[in-house]
């Protein structure tokens, strides 16, 4: 292999770098501007989720006052953030499945996705004793 040769090789393999990169800048610059939105049955409530699973949006329909109990409310909220959470977690997957090998998945790389359960704080036995003191 002449000089001319090895230069025309590296001269590709930079440009496929090049190519790569800009592909891989563009699906970071996608993924940041993902959301997903959820909504219950009949529309009382939904959530929008960020692609970290951050919750950027409740809305509430008027009707959720009379319709649902507040625990009723509370699980349909939490039920929406998980939907949500799933559905951009798996735009996420799909963004990045381009740039990984043959046969690994984002989780496979980074875990589990999280939960809706793990964007909430979690109560310890510390914070239950210190509301339940007089």
């Amino acid at each position: 292999m002449d000089m001319n040769e090895s230069w025309a090789m590296l001269e590709q393999l930079v440009k496929k770098v090049n190519e790569q990169t800009e592909r891989l800048r563009q699906a970071h610059q996608d993924m940041r501007e993902l959301s997903a939105t959820a909504r219950s049955k009949g529309g009382l409530v939904s959530v929008t989720v960020g692609p970290r699973g951050e919750v950027r949006a409740i809305e509430l329909d008027p009707r959720v006052y009379r319709k649902l109990s507040p625990s009723e409310l509370a699980a349909s909220i939490m039920e929406q953030i998980s939907a949500a959470t799933r559905e951009v977690t798996g735009a996420v997957q799909e963004a990045m499945e381009p740039f990984l090998p043959e046969g690994v998945t984002l989780e496979d790389l980074l875990g589990e996705a999280p939960g809706a359960e793990s964007l909430l704080l979690q109560e310890t036995a510390a914070d239950v004793d210190d509301r339940t003191r007089p």
